[in-house]
């Protein structure tokens, strides 16, 4: 092969550098990758200043990952890049439960809790339910569905950000449906809260004059055998930051009412004080996948 470092040719030399083993679904990723970076570098007349930025800027990234902060998905999140994903690969048909971004907190095993258990552990929010059924898209029970729950506490902040302050768990619970596909839990009503600005993401939104707030929210998966698991939120109707969410996760159909409920004999059943807020929605999973 001919030795020719010209803007095209460097091009041809690296996709051509793919040896003849290459896993196919490899290749073409790695070929589309190195064609987009190249065509990338080509419009823009990208700078070897600029380029040594890039490449420290990403160094930053990968070393404020740990074992409970992932800056990397936080990056993916704020580029738009998760939810694009998310949203390529989410084919799950009609009145099925829509799909949202991971986010990077899910670090950490939700411990597992008995149905209507409190997430609550700190109790520094306002008490809420959340309660509902997991159905599959024909409308039938799924019983013994199971549900990882997380969220932020009432200032913000996942457990894993304060180990000093929130117990291991608080906010996170595992669940298993009841016979009929019903879940309830306790837990507070999530607040709007930024994601972390003291890494590289954070000098990011700040170059580019963004804000770092999502809309409150509670993150669900949930997988039932013969169904295709959902990673998803639901997110409090009427939050701040809906319409302009830090990661581009709002769907309205994930947007739920907190609604101020005053049922005295419903309360006693919930074991929470009356009045209380209570949100209630289904999650519906798509059939011929198992979790």
């Amino acid at each position: 092969m001919t030795i020719d470092a010209s803007e095209t040719a460097v091009t041809e030399e690296a996709v051509g550098s793919l040896g003849a083993g290459t896993d196919p679904r490899l290749r073409e990723l790695l070929t589309g990758l190195i064609r987009h970076l190249h065509d990338f570098a080509r419009e823009t007349r990208l700078t070897q200043e600029e380029w040594e930025r890039a490449i420290g800027f990403l160094t930053a990234t990968g070393q404020m990952c740990t074992d409970t902060r992932q800056e990397f998905i936080l990056l993916s999140d704020v580029l738009g890049l998760s939810m694009l994903v998310e949203t390529l690969n989410a084919d799950r048909g009609p009145g099925a439960t829509e799909s949202t971004v991971l986010g990077p907190f899910h670090m950490t095993e939700s411990p597992v809790r008995e149905l209507g258990a409190d997430i609550d552990l700190v109790g520094s929010g306002e008490p809420c339910v959340v309660s509902g059924r997991v159905l599959s898209q024909d409308g039938t029970p799924l019983p013994g569905a199971v549900l990882d729950v997380w969220q932020a506490d009432t200032d913000g902040f996942y457990d894993v950000q304060q180990p000093d302050l929130q117990p291991p768990g608080n906010g996170r619970g595992l669940f298993t449906a009841d016979a009929a596909g019903r879940f309830w839990f306790r837990t507070c009503v999530p607040s709007p809260y930024p994601i972390p600005t003291d890494g590289p993401v954070g000098d990011l939104l700040r170059a580019t004059g963004r804000h770092p707030y999502r809309p409150a929210h509670i993150h669900f998966i949930a997988t039932a055998e013969g169904h295709a698991p959902v990673t998803t939120h639901i997110f409090v109707a009427g939050s701040d930051y809906l319409d302009s969410d830090a990661v581009f996760a709002v769907k309205s159909s994930l947007v739920e009412d907190f609604a101020e409920t005053d049922d005295p004999s419903l309360a006693r059943e919930f074991g929470i004080p009356n009045p209380f807020r209570h949100a209630r929605f289904d999650l519906v999973l798509t059939p011929g996948a198992k979790a």
